[in-house]
C-alpha cells in the first residue's frame, strides 16, 4: 500500500521531533501515514538564532539524518508549486498575513501534491481554508497517531508537559486538547 504523506511545517516539527523519534519517514496506521518536512526547514533553522537557542537539538546527527528523506517532486509539480507560491504570496500581501516564505512553500506543496499540511499557525490555517488545502493541527496529528496506536496517551501528556516547560503551546491549545483528548 502506498504511503499517505503528511507534510509538517517547521513549528510542528520542532514541537514533536524531540519527543517522538524518529518522527519522519516512519509509517504508521492502516493507511501508512508518513511524515515529512521541507528541505527549507534546515535553512530557516540555521538563519534564526531564536530557533537555534530554543531547539538546540535540531542539528544533532540523529535528527538531521531523519530529515534527509524528502517527498519526491516531479518537474511539472515543481513548476506548479512555484506558480502556487506566487498566488499565495499575493494573497498573503493582500490580506496582511504574516506567513514566511517557507510556510508558503509548505502550503503550496500541500496544495499541488494534495498532501495534508500540519500547522498551528492561524494565518497558514486561514490561507489553507481559502485555497482548499487540507490541514490538521499538531494536536490533531497526535490524536491521529494515538488512534493508530503509534503513540500512547502517556506520550501526549509528556509532549504537552514539554510544551508547557518551553512555553510553546499552540494557539487554541486548551479548547483543542479538551476536544481531542478529554475522554481518552
Amino acid at each position: 500500500m502506498p504511503q499517505s504523506k503528511i507534510l509538517l511545517d517547521s513549528n510542528s516539527y520542532f514541537r514533536l521531533a524531540k519527543s517522538i523519534h524518529p518522527l519522519l519517514d516512519n509509517t504508521f496506521g492502516d493507511k501508512n501515514y508518513c511524515l515529512y518536512v521541507l528541505n527549507e526547514l534546515d535553512h530557516e533553522y540555521d538563519r534564526n538564532s531564536l530557533l537555534r537557542k530554543k531547539f538546540n537539538w535540531v542539528n544533532d546527527d540523529e535528527y538531521y539524518q531523519n530529515r534527509k528523506k524528502r517527498i519526491p517532486v516531479s518537474r511539472a509539480d515543481k513548476k506548479r508549486i512555484e506558480l502556487t507560491i506566487d498566488y499565495l504570496i499575493d494573497y498573503k500581501i493582500s490580506n496582511g498575513l504574516g506567513i514566511s516564505k517557507v510556510d508558503i512553500k509548505c502550503l503550496a506543496q500541500g496544495y499541488v501534491q494534495n498532501i495534508p499540511v500540519v500547522t498551528d499557525d492561524r494565518d497558514m490555517l486561514e490561507v489553507a481554508k481559502n485555497f482548499g488545502i487540507s490541514t490538521m493541527t499538531t494536536l490533531e496529528l497526535m490524536s491521529l497517531m494515538l488512534d493508530c496506536g503509534h503513540i500512547q496517551m502517556k506520550k501526549i501528556r509528556e509532549i504537552v508537559a514539554y510544551w508547557n516547560y518551553i512555553g510553546d503551546k499552540p494557539a487554541n491549545f486548551a479548547n483543542d486538547y479538551n476536544r481531542l483528548f478529554n475522554k481518552k
